[in-house]
């Protein structure tokens, strides 16, 4: 299936966006080398490098969702709000009702996808804009928990290994002195795994013809609105996984959190590389957004940056990395 988009074309290299990772990465190295110059103690301390660690996961599993939504031209604000609600219903099921801890996480990914497959079909079937739709979606779903849980958080104190999923570490039981955590394993895990379908299956190679010309796919007789609801179901089934790693962590699903996870999430894939023009994007690049997020964030922090300034920092980076994706796109 022929594209007008060249950069399209998944393969190895992420469709000619090399040089775009390599900026990204050059872009980490910069900021860890910045924070460890000004803060070396605090920042490049062990605890300091797992809480990064800890941290990228989420907004990583997150980013990678919204990766797939973006590559088709398509925009997905509820993906916060959807890994809250995940997590809410990860303990109602293991919690409330006392499901078995495997089949309550099979259960909670089950709703992720759930919830997406119902914002792919508004967008499909009722013809609603992905951005109304999602923001729509953000506000059932920011509702529903708080519903649900009556505005408490449920804890999982009962539940025996749970906070294990994302606060054990497998990797720190053979060898002490990497205690890497086993949400960071399963950040990477999930990342190998949409790699591989994001370039390697028909899933993926569809992602891409969406955002590069949906027009010319519908015209070779594609059915456009079931893999666009395909997509958006195995993005809600991602944020389903980072549902479960935030609750593991917090070791309780918190109904009023999730809220602006969408907007680092979305920071992470534009600074990776994806067009939010659809038809171009990567999962590394995606990761490596995820880490200078992650990085950013925490250094600011240590450098006793006020929240608000931080937020205003986040927003600036989104505008600048859209900015490089347009100038890129023109010279193109």
């Amino acid at each position: 299936m022929s594209t007008h988009k060249e950069s399209a074309r998944p393969g190895l290299l992420g469709g000619g966006q090399a040089k775009q990772k390599l900026l990204a990465f050059a872009s980490l190295i910069a900021l860890i080398a910045v924070f460890t110059v000004l803060k070396p103690d605090a920042f490049m301390n062990r605890d300091n490098i797992i809480g990064i660690l800890q941290s990228t996961t989420v907004i990583g599993v997150l980013a990678i969702a919204s990766t797939f939504i973006i590559i088709t031209s398509g925009i997905d604000l509820s993906v916060g709000v959807l890994m809250t609600f995940c997590a809410v219903m990860a303990g109602v099921f293991m919690v409330n009702l006392g499901i078995p801890m495997p089949l309550g996480i099979v259960l909670a990914i089950g709703m992720g996808c759930v919830c997406g497959a119902l914002s792919g079909l508004a967008i499909t079937k009722l013809k609603v804009p992905p951005f109304i739709a999602t923001l729509g979606m953000m506000m059932l779903l920011k509702g529903a928990s708080l519903i649900i849980t009556n505005t408490r958080p449920i804890y999982f104190s009962d539940v025996e290994g749970f906070d294990q999923i994302a606060l054990g570490s497998i990797i720190g039981d053979l060898i002490p002195a990497l205690p890497i955590p086993n949400g960071v394993l399963i950040m990477f895990l999930v990342a190998v795994v949409c790699a591989v379908v994001l370039n390697k299956t028909a899933l993926g190679r569809y992602t891409f013809a969406l955002g590069s010309n949906e027009e010319a796919v519908r015209l070779s007789g594609v059915n456009v609105d079931r893999w666009k609801v395909i997509i958006y179901t195995f993005a809600g089934g991602i944020c389903g996984i980072s549902g479960l790693l935030i609750a593991s962590r917090l070791n309780s699903a918190q109904p009023a959190l999730g809220q602006g996870y969408e907007l680092d999430a979305i920071a992470a894939v534009v600074i990776g590389g994806t067009s939010l023009s659809g038809g171009v994007g990567t999962i590394l690049g995606t990761i490596i957004g995820a880490f200078i997020m992650s990085v950013l964030i925490n250094g600011l922090r240590i450098m006793s940056v006020a929240q608000e300034w931080q937020m205003v920092l986040t927003g600036l980076i989104i505008i600048l990395a859209v900015y490089t994706d347009n100038l890129r796109r023109n010279k193109k």
